[in-house]
């Protein structure tokens, strides 16, 4: 529905079009300077597709949005469509599909359209005026970058809601700071637009932030990618630690408590030897889901390695009310990896896990340990309790080791039914 809008709008547009004369010079300035770009940016911009695979802000909207303001729509439009498909073309082939660019572009014509008729709908001075400075047409530049950021973020998010199973408000809405990235690319469009109006050669001085931005975005992604497991997008257990040692610092200096949950996988062993470990990752990717699914978007959540999983829950209350709660969110937590289907896809057909189980040990700060090392030693003795009880248990806060620990490379009983 997206992609024949988007045409159809599009042929509208190209037969109404009187006079190609109006606007080339810009079209084929904003092509040649965004082509520049992607390729002065093309090693960056693959390396943040191999980085993640995630739906991230490509910084091309500084001239499709500067198109969308500067020139007539059906010029907006077309520079919309050689910018992206170059930028696929060099930098985002094979990982990106070509349905998924279409959709993509799609969205952005679009949204080029919508910003390019609010900035033709302010009056005879249209989008030139802005150059003056007129208080109409710098409100109606402020409107058209919401609009395109609405329409275009609106499509997206609406494509990951319906394509995805039981979406945060992180995967529809994005990251807070790839959103400010989008508004902040955005801006740099709109002086773009203004610098063409001016005089077409200071588009050039727009170049060397951008590379820079470009550079800035990376080194965040790849720190974000240095701090997360690959298996399961969790915190890895160098990056939990340190957080959670914050986190402890933070609690000790304000007098409050938290509380930290050791998770471990039942009988995980039994997956991997029975289905293999592409299967045994796809477990472990869905019992973390299951797990964000159930803790706060502030409680820390991390994999500490093969099944082992850690929660750091800060602000708890101190006294019985927060025992109370911490022990309804570890039987949360179990009765939902109880209740987990994971389905497969194999060569010989559809493989589906059922039947798995967790076992959940926890502890508080400040009243199980004075520290994190502390209080991760009594979450830890608790798990093992709950394993020698019979796994599929909660146990909380037992401060003395067991007379006899379970060993965990023991005989394992039969793997969950699939």
């Amino acid at each position: 529905m997206v992609e024949a809008t988007a045409v159809a709008l599009v042929v509208m547009h190209v037969l109404r079009t009187d006079s190609w004369s109006t606007g080339l010079s810009g079209f084929i300035a904003l092509c040649l300077i965004g082509v520049a770009h992607t390729e002065i940016a093309v090693g960056v911009e693959r390396m943040r597709r191999r980085v993640t695979e995630a739906p991230h802000v490509d910084l091309s909207s500084v001239w499709t949005f500067a198109g969308a303001v500067l020139l007539p729509p059906v010029y907006a439009v077309l520079t919309a469509l050689v910018v992206h498909s170059h930028l696929w073309w060099r930098a985002w082939r094979p990982r990106v599909p070509v349905y998924r660019q279409l959709f993509s572009t799609a969205t952005v014509v679009l949204a080029c359209i919508a910003a390019s008729a609010v900035m033709h709908s302010v009056g005879p001075g249209g989008p030139a005026g802005v150059v003056r400075g007129g208080a109409a047409e710098l409100a109606a530049l402020g409107l058209a970058l919401l609009v395109y950021t609405t329409v275009n973020s609106g499509l997206i998010a609406g494509a990951i809601a319906v394509s995805t199973s039981r979406p945060t408000a992180a995967q529809v809405l994005g990251h807070w700071d790839e959103n400010m990235l989008e508004i902040a690319t955005l801006c740099l469009g709109a002086l773009t637009a203004v610098a063409l109006a001016i005089n077409p050669w200071l588009v050039v001085l727009v170049l060397p932030p951008l590379l820079v931005l470009h550079r800035a975005v990376l080194v965040r992604q790849l720190e974000e990618a240095a701090s997360t497991d690959s298996k399961t997008g969790l915190l890895n257990a160098a990056t939990w630690h340190t957080q959670a040692e914050r986190e402890i610092r933070r609690a000790a200096r304000q007098g409050s408590s938290a509380a930290v949950l050791i998770l471990d996988l039942d009988h995980f062993k039994a997956v991997n030897d029975r289905h293999g470990h592409l299967a045994g990752d796809r477990v472990l990717s869905a019992v973390a889901e299951a797990l964000r699914t159930e803790v706060r978007d502030n409680d820390l959540v991390g994999r500490f390695g093969g099944e082992e999983f850690v929660v750091l829950l800060p602000g708890l209350d101190g006294g019985a009310t927060g025992r109370d709660e911490l022990h309804v969110v570890a039987e949360r937590i179990r009765h939902r990896v109880a209740r987990l289907t994971v389905n497969i896809p194999t060569p010989d057909g559809p493989l589906t896990v059922t039947g798995l189980s967790v076992s959940v040990g926890g502890a508080r700060f400040p009243g199980d340990g004075a520290d994190l090392t502390g209080v991760m030693a009594v979450a830890d003795t608790a798990l093992y309790e709950a394993k020698r009880a019979g796994r599929n248990l909660v146990r909380m806060g037992l401060h003395m080791p067991p007379a006899e620990p379970l060993r965990r490379t023991g005989t394992e009983p039969p793997a969950p039914s699939s």
